[in-house]
């Protein structure tokens, strides 16, 4: 079989039967299985696909199991011999698989592949290629500064804004989007369970660079990316101390304990600036009153001034357990 397209389903059914509708479409010509596999939302996605679309292969998980886990659970299920990582919340356009595939097994050394990501309206997603995390670069991310700076080497995504032209070699692939041969995705040891949720792609895609191969960004292979499809169920504040846990633990892994606490040092002080900045700017009306409203970033970075001083609920960071969160 020439592809498996692995998909871990996490209360997007909707989502789910719109991007599995847009494979079937684009995919013909090639050997593909569909893998969906469903981390303890019982949303109906068992059902939905029973009914509509009979050929997909579907595992039912009582518990959410994380990203990294049901991924590699649903792998050993796989029989491809490349492997697409896709997220439900996705919609391909065109020949979006075959070039990745085709370019997979043609680039030399090639690792992981991944793609163009587009909102919803068009624009393109800066996530899908980034530079692997560093105190430096995750204390002054901020819009502000990608837009005075896009081709920094801070961020690791130069390629989206330079020529368009081929293939370019870069650090990190979005885990929206990934995929490997087969052969190397075990050689690499599958995902880290380490992770419960984020930072498992930028982990895989340091361990394929690690073990002598190259990833790649593809710019002619497209693919819709609606984001958050399974995170906007979470509780208030789940993504911002996930994802930041997450980083601590990659940095902790790669390099040493000790940059792990000064990550979250750094955390700390970043997270208390821009809330002292907000605190000011909004009685001058220097910004909008949706700052104060839930998703905002003045809750965003309390929700991080709240983990970096390890006041987050337990729940969110004990990945390891196997938990409706």
């Amino acid at each position: 079989m020439d592809l498996s397209i692995i998909i871990v389903n996490r209360n997007s059914r909707e989502y789910l039967g719109k991007c599995i509708a847009s494979i079937l479409a684009n995919t013909r010509g090639i050997e593909v299985e569909v893998v969906v596999i469903d981390n303890g939302s019982f949303d109906g996605t068992g059902e939905m696909l029973r009914d509509c679309y009979p050929q997909v292969r579907y595992f039912q998980r009582d518990t959410n199991l994380g990203f990294a886990k049901a991924n590699n659970a649903a792998f050993l299920e796989s029989r491809g011999r490349n492997v697409l990582f896709l997220n439900p919340d996705t919609e391909i356009v065109g020949e979006a698989v075959p070039i990745l595939l085709d370019h997979l097994e043609e680039l030399p050394k090639a690792g992981a592949v991944g793609c163009r990501l587009l909102n919803a309206d068009g624009s393109v997603q800066t996530s899908c290629i980034q530079s692997f995390p560093t105190i430096l670069n995750q204390a002054l991310d901020s819009e502000l500064l990608r837009s005075f700076w896009p081709m920094s080497s801070l961020w690791g995504n130069a390629a989206l804004f330079g020529s368009q032209d081929g293939p370019k070699e870069v650090e990190a692939i979005s885990g929206a989007c990934l995929m490997l041969k087969r052969s190397v995705f075990q050689q690499v040891g599958l995902f880290s369970e380490d992770y419960f949720m984020y930072t498992e792609d930028i982990d895989l895609s340091y361990k394929t660079r690690r073990s002598g191969y190259r990833n790649y960004y593809i710019p002619d292979a497209t693919i819709i990316h609606f984001g958050g499809g399974s995170t906007k169920k979470e509780s208030r504040g789940f993504p911002e101390i996930m994802m930041r846990e997450s980083i601590r633990r990659f940095l902790g892994k790669t390099r040493g304990k000790y940059y792990g606490f000064a990550y979250r040092a750094s955390m700390l002080i970043s997270a208390a600036g821009r809330l002292i900045l907000l605190s000011i700017a909004f009685p001058l009306r220097l910004v909008r009153p949706e700052t104060l409203s839930p998703g905002s970033p003045f809750r965003k970075w309390w929700a991080i001034l709240g983990w970096s001083l390890g006041l987050a609920p337990s729940r969110y960071v004990r990945n390891r357990r196997q938990t409706q969160l």
